[in-house]
């Protein structure tokens, strides 16, 4: 089954200056629904962060045309190894000749040399710019899963790539300015999908640190407003959820 035969409705939303969220809605991942969403920075070498599933590229090809012109896709990253993060990915390179995908050298090496159609390029400390937006490169190694995990800030324009945090279900607005806390701690309860470890707390602190003004979150409505404190709400309720202080 493609996208295009399931019937599914792909929205496109500007969150921030040149950030567009592609959302996608699929039934019966809870009894909510549940939201796969893809986010482009346009600029003189536009930036994809997320590829969607194989099944989706029909919808997430289509999403990125209604912005900028397929082939001109320049860059391709995800938070993490995994389907609904990158299952499309080759597909995408076929379709965008001059993309590569970007990722930390953990992920390269593990496993994206082997996967990727043509080879991926490691980030380094220096930001990325893609002529319009300055992104910078964040490890955040088994936060929220995987090893190889790791995210992406626009300092352009504040705003948090923040891929699986944040995590939570149901039809929802493209953005919002309230609470997104809540309802990921309850989504949390059901998938259990966050390593509750050591790491954890460190790793929202070191990304609150950025005071992002907008979350774009993989799963849900992305956030507008104070993201720090909405990183450390989060890092305590994973605090109270694991039953003791995360160091």
């Amino acid at each position: 089954m493609t996208g295009s035969d399931a019937g599914l409705d792909t929205k496109v939303d500007e969150i921030a200056d040149g950030v567009y969220r592609f959302s996608t809605w699929i039934a019966g991942i809870t009894e909510n629904g549940f939201t796969f969403n893809q986010f482009l920075l346009t600029g003189e070498e536009p930036f994809l962060f997320h590829c969607g599933q194989r099944f989706l590229f029909p919808q997430v090809a289509g999403a990125i045309a209604r912005v900028v012109p397929m082939e001109s896709l320049r860059w391709i990253s995800f938070g993490h190894v995994e389907a609904d993060e990158c299952g499309a990915m080759n597909l995408l390179l076929d379709a965008a000749p001059d993309a590569q995908v970007v990722h930390g050298a953990l992920a390269c090496m593990l496993s994206l040399n082997d996967m990727c159609d043509r080879p991926p390029v490691a980030a380094g400390d220096d930001t990325l710019d893609v002529g319009g937006h300055r992104l910078r490169f964040i490890a955040t190694p088994h936060v929220p899963h995987n090893w190889e995990a790791g995210l992406w800030f626009d300092e352009t324009t504040s705003t948090l790539l923040a891929g699986d945090l944040f995590t939570h279900v149901g039809r929802c607005p493209a953005i919002t300015d309230t609470d997104v806390v809540e309802p990921a701690l309850a989504a949390e309860g059901f998938f259990h999908a966050t390593g509750l470890t050591a790491s954890l707390a460190p790793t929202l602190e070191q990304l609150a640190a950025l005071n992002p003004t907008t979350l774009a979150i993989m799963h849900g409505a992305s956030y507008s407003g104070d993201g720090a404190a909405q990183l450390r709400a989060l890092s305590d309720g994973y605090s109270a959820m694991a039953g003791a202080s995360l160091p």
